[in-house]
């Protein structure tokens, strides 16, 4: 670990080894914050180290690897820990139809219970601060479902559900609840979805086959080629805002598209939502 600055606030974020993750923390971290940050693979935490990053091993599958964690960051911080921003996650893609009930629960270990474990463990030590926040990572698949994705927008519907109830429930405390939602960024999400995918769909068996091969065709692209996609810095200024703010906004909209489908969910009926929304997948 590198030599704190007093005069720094601690950060941790997890999910860092490529993508939203690791341009917050290198960001961050040239803002001047102290941050911590954690990666799944033994590898990714020693190549972050290695760029200068403090950086943790975090498998937010583990409960034991969560607890590890959370006295971890007590002890690096000192027990004065500023941030949690919750960003590690993964895609599940394929029909419900199709989803065996372990692929659902592997979706929720990661994208859902683990964040519930780390945020309620490190609670009390955010509590314990003159101000700290909670930045939730989410997405424009948080409120707006599409088809074929059904685990992955069960797992963020929760996720917002859940974080709007501890906003409440933390009111009256110190500690600015936000999330942060996230549309078309190019990271290394539709390659994490891929293997989720070829581990759980049985293609040849399914009355989906024709969509999944579409499916397999998009998820095996090195790019995107969505003209609305930004990169992983677009998400920078939005978590710098709800960090400083002596206001947070409950939610920040990264991306045309989820700043269109937030209003147009606002506006129009669910049956020309569902038109909509079934040509956008």
């Amino acid at each position: 670990m590198t030599s704190p600055n007093s005069n720094q606030p601690y950060i941790f974020i997890t999910g860092c080894s490529t993508g939203i993750g690791y341009q917050l923390a290198t960001d961050l971290k040239q803002h001047g914050y102290r941050v911590l940050a954690s990666c799944r693979k033994a590898h990714d935490v020693e190549r972050l180290r290695e760029m200068g990053l403090d950086c943790i091993q975090l498998d937010l599958n583990s409960s034991q690897s969560i607890q590890s964690a959370i006295s971890s960051i007590n002890q690096v911080s000192q027990g004065k820990l500023y941030a949690l921003i919750n960003n590690g996650a993964y895609g599940q893609p394929g029909a419900l139809e199709d989803l065996p009930t372990e692929a659902l629960r592997a979706q929720f270990e990661s994208n859902f219970f683990g964040w519930h474990e780390l945020t309620t463990g490190l609670l009390p030590t955010l509590l314990a601060q003159p101000s700290a926040r909670i930045i939730q990572i989410s997405s424009v698949l948080g409120f707006a479902a599409m088809k074929y994705r059904g685990a992955y927008n069960s797992s963020k519907f929760a996720l917002e559900g859940w974080t709007d109830t501890l906003r409440l429930e933390l009111r009256e405390s110190n500690v600015k609840v936000s999330i942060v939602q996230p549309g078309p960024i190019e990271t290394q999400f539709r390659a994490n979805g891929l293997r989720a995918f070829k581990k759980w769909i049985n293609i040849e068996h399914s009355r989906h086959h024709q969509q999944y091969l579409l499916q397999l065709k998009r998820l095996e692209k090195e790019s995107s080629n969505n003209p609305f996609v930004l990169p992983p810095q677009a998400c920078v200024a939005p978590v710098m805002h709800a960090l400083q703010a002596k206001h947070p906004k409950h939610r920040y909209r990264v991306t045309r598209p989820t700043k269109i489908f937030a209003l147009l969910k606002r506006l129009l009926p669910s049956k020309a939502l569902d038109h909509i929304l079934n040509k956008a997948a």
